[in-house]
C-alpha cells in the first residue's frame, strides 16, 4: 500500500488536493453535497493506489536485436517480448525501453490488458550515426490504473548490446604487392629435390598418429619418421591504423579519423576475403589477429571501439607492428605525419615487408585559409616524399577522395611503379 501511495501521479495528487479543498469548503459553508463530492475526490486516488499497490504480475521478458552489428547510418530492430506468467490478467502496461541518446529517444508502447499466461510482442527500431557499443535496455514496466491516478515502475535487470560498425565499402580486385609473402611449406620445391617419399616426411614426435609412420624413411634414417601434412602458403597482411590524436581534424562522423577507420575496415575485410591471413593494429595499443572464419566480426567489433589517443606517438606505433612482423604486405592508413615521423615508419620496410601507405592530409577536412592551407600542403608532401624515400608506395588522401577510385593505385605492376615514380617527382617538384 506505501508503494501504491508513494507512486501517485501529478492528477492522483491533484484530486487529493482538491479532494481536502472541497472538504474544508463544505465544513465552513455546511454543504452537504459538497463533502460527498469531497469523499468521492478521496477515495478514487485511494482506491488507485490500493489496486496498483496490491497488484503482483509475475512477467517475463525477452529481448533480441535483429541484428546486433550493423553498420553506421543503418537500423537494428529490437523486438521486445513480454508474457504474463501469472494466472491473472494485468491492467494498463506502459513499457520504456531505455536507450543511450546516440540511439534516439526512448520508445514507450501502451498495453491495455494482458490476460493469464498470454504473451505479445513489440517492435522499435533503432539507428546510429556514430559507431560504438550501445546498451540496450533495461525495459521498464509502468502498471497503472485505468484513470491515471496511481503509477508505479518496474524495471528487468538484463541488457543487451549492439555493436555499430563502421562503413565497410566494396573494394575493386586488384593485384597486390607482397601478395605472395607469407610462411607454409613449399611443398613442390622438396619433391624436385629430393623425391615424393622424403620431401612428405618428419621426425616423430609425441602424440603423432601412428599410422601415419612411413617405414621407408624410418629404416633408412634409424628413426621414426612419419608424413608430413601439406601447409599450404599463405599470405599475410598487416593492417595499421593510426590513432594520434594530433594527426587527425574534424569532428563527428565527417571527421578525418572517421575516414581512416570506414577505410582499414574495408582493406581488412577485402584482404580477409581474398586469401590474407590478416593482423590489426591500432596506436591504441590493439593487435588482433583475425584467423578464423568470424575473424570479420572480431576486426570490425574492435574498429567500432577505437577512438583517438591524444598521447599516441608513431615511436610506439612502430615498436608494436615489429613485435611481432613477419614479412608480407603492410598497409597503414596515417593521419598528417611530419618529416621526422615519416622517417621513423622505415623501421617497418625490414624483414621483406612490401609497405602501402594511405597518407591523409587531414588539413583539408578543415577551412583554413589559402596561406595556411599552402603550408600544410607543403609539409603534407614533405612527408609523403620521405615516406617514398624509404621505399613506401604512398597514396595521397584529401577530403572528398573515395576508397574504391584509390584502391587500383595499390595494385602491383608497372603501372603502381609508375605512379609511385610520378608520386616521388610531383613530391619532390612541390618540396622546392
Amino acid at each position: 500500500m506505501r508503494d501504491g501511495f508513494r507512486g501517485l501521479t501529478t492528477r492522483g495528487r491533484s484530486f487529493l488536493a482538491a479532494a481536502v479543498a472541497a472538504g474544508i469548503s463544505a465544513a465552513i459553508l455546511g454543504e452537504k453535497d459538497l463533502l460527498r463530492v469531497a469523499v468521492l475526490l478521496a477515495v478514487l486516488p485511494l482506491l488507485a493506489a490500493a489496486y496498483v499497490g496490491r497488484s503482483r504480475y509475475k512477467l517475463a521478458c525477452n529481448r533480441s536485436l535483429q541484428p546486433h552489428r550493423v553498420p553506421v547510418e543503418a537500423s537494428s530492430r529490437v523486438v521486445l517480448r513480454l508474457q504474463n506468467m501469472s494466472r491473472l490478467p494485468t491492467g494498463t502496461l506502459l513499457l520504456e525501453d531505455r536507450l543511450p541518446y546516440a540511439l534516439g529517444s526512448r520508445p514507450r508502447v501502451v498495453l491495455e490488458r494482458l490476460g493469464a499466461h498470454q504473451a505479445t510482442s513489440v517492435a522499435y527500431t533503432v539507428r546510429a550515426d556514430v559507431r560504438g557499443r550501445y546498451e540496450v535496455g533495461p525495459l521498464v514496466i509502468r502498471l497503472t490504473d485505468p484513470f491515471g491516478l496511481c503509477e508505479l515502475s518496474r524495471a528487468f535487470p538484463s541488457t543487451d548490446r549492439l555493436t555499430v560498425i563502421p562503413q565497410v565499402t566494396p573494394l575493386p580486385s586488384v593485384r597486390l604487392p607482397g601478395e605472395y609473402a607469407g610462411s607454409g611449406d613449399s611443398r613442390a620445391r622438396s619433391v624436385a629435390v629430393h623425391g615424393e617419399d622424403d620431401a612428405a616426411t618428419r621426425e616423430y614426435r609425441r602424440g603423432d598418429d601412428l599410422r601415419r609412420v612411413h617405414w621407408k624413411s624410418t629404416a633408412r634414417t634409424g628413426e621414426l619418421m612419419v608424413r608430413r601434412e601439406e601447409q599450404p602458403w599463405e599470405s599475410r597482411a598487416t593492417v595499421v591504423l593510426d590513432t594520434r590524436g594530433y594527426g587527425h581534424r574534424g569532428d563527428g562522423p565527417t571527421a578525418s579519423f572517421e575516414w581512416t577507420v570506414s577505410a582499414a575496415a574495408s582493406i581488412a575485410v577485402h584482404l580477409r576475403q581474398a586469401g590474407y591471413r590478416l593482423r590489426l593494429v591500432t596506436g591504441d595499443g590493439a593487435d588482433v589477429d583475425a584467423t578464423e572464419a568470424a575473424g570479420d566480426g572480431v576486426l570490425l567489433d574492435q574498429l567500432a571501439e577505437v577512438r583517438l589517443d591524444p598521447r599516441g606517438e608513431i615511436t610506439s606505433l612502430v615498436q608494436q607492428v615489429r613485435q611481432r612482423a613477419d614479412g608480407g604486405l603492410i598497409i597503414g592508413l596515417f593521419g598528417s605525419l611530419s618529416t621526422a615521423e615519416a622517417e621513423l615508419l622505415a623501421g617497418l620496410r625490414g624483414n621483406g615487408a612490401t609497405c602501402v601507405a594511405f597518407l591523409l592530409n587531414s588539413s583539408t577536412w578543415l577551412n583554413l585559409p589559402p596561406r595556411a592551407q599552402g603550408e600544410a600542403d607543403h609539409a603534407h608532401g614533405a612527408a609523403a616524399l620521405a615516406l617514398v624515400r624509404s621505399g613506401w608506395r604512398v597514396i595521397g588522401i584529401d577530403h572528398g577522395a573515395r576508397l574504391p577510385t584509390l584502391w587500383p593505385q595499390a595494385g602491383r605492376g608497372s603501372q603502381g611503379f609508375a605512379l609511385r615514380a610520378a608520386l616521388a617527382e610531383t613530391v619532390a617538384a612541390g618540396v622546392k
